[in-house]
Parts: C-alpha cells; structure tokens; sequence
C-alpha cells in the first residue's frame, strides 16, 4: 500500500456489512464442539488453555492448561485448588478433554504446531506431549472466560462498544 493511501481506514459501500460492525465474525471450530463439557479453548499465552467442565458438580469447574515447549501442565478449580486426577505420568480428564476440544476448534496440526510438538503418522497428540506438572495461575485464564461470556450477552449493534473504542473508527485518516 503506498504512503498516504487512505483506503485502509476508509469503508465504503462495496465493504461487507460485517465490517461496519463493532464485533467481528467468528472463526467457525474446525468440527463440532462439545461447548457443555469443554466451554472456553483458546491458544494463547504460550498455552492451550481452557475451562472444563466438572464431570461430578454442575457448579465447579476446571482451569487447564498445557504450556508450548515444555509441555508442563496445570489443572486447578478456577480458585486454583489443584486437580486431583492430574500426576506427572498421566493427564487429568480436564487436560485431556482439553486437548480434545482444542484439536477441533483449531485442528490437530494447528495445535501441535503451537505446542512445538511432532505427531508421527497414526499417532493421537496426547501422547507425543513430554508432559509433566507445572502449575499455571487460574485466575488469567477464568477471568478471560468471564469476559468471553460477557461479549456474548452484547446485543447486535452497528454502534461502537465502549470497551472497544481504541479501535480505529470507520473513516479515520491513517
């Protein structure tokens, strides 16, 4: 684009409606979700992280995570009381139930490549992770969640959303 081209900042009526919007489309997942067991999943901060559901109390769930790399993970109630299924040999059901959701939101090559791990032919991601226990705080990655569903509630609007007002506005001159 050359110096001083304003058609970067500037809508008009050949841009998709979306684009005058002040939400974004979302990315369709990969396959279907399991939104009820696995409701947020998000590759973000070195991480696959996410919240699980409690598979035995309606009113708990789980933060997990796996780091990219080391592989470490993490799994705690989001007031960060420790799974008790998690051990350095083997993955909780959270963690597990995690890495199955996020490989359907993103795909298996997307989230190996992420977590800088080699999945040979045949073989499930799981168990190519070098896994081993790292704790990770909660708290980031449940308040994320909570700020998830919060934009959900946002009513369809053409006007701009407060929160997001630091982006450039239709029109601006670059």
């Amino acid at each position: 684009m050359a110096t001083g081209d304003r058609r970067a900042w500037v809508l008009d009526e050949d841009d998709d409606a979306w684009e005058r919007r002040s939400t974004v489309r979302v990315v369709p997942p990969v396959q279907a979700r399991k939104l009820a067991k696995v409701p947020f999943v998000e590759l973000a901060d070195g991480r696959l992280q996410g919240v699980v559901s409690s598979g035995s109390d309606a009113a708990r769930v789980y933060v997990s995570s796996i780091t990219a790399g080391t592989h470490g993970n993490s799994c705690s109630t989001n007031n960060n009381r420790p799974c008790g299924g998690l051990t350095d040999l083997y993955l909780c059901k959270h963690l597990d139930a995690l890495v199955t959701e996020g490989i359907r939101q993103y795909g298996q090559e997307r989230v190996a490549r992420y977590l800088r791990v080699e999945v040979g032919e045949g073989k499930d991601l799981i168990d190519c992770l070098n896994s081993h226990k790292d704790p990770a705080p909660a708290a980031a990655v449940f308040s994320r969640f909570l700020r998830h569903l919060a934009y959900l509630e946002v009513p369809e609007s053409t006007e701009p959303v407060p929160e997001l007002h630091w982006f450039p506005a239709a029109g601006a001159v670059g």
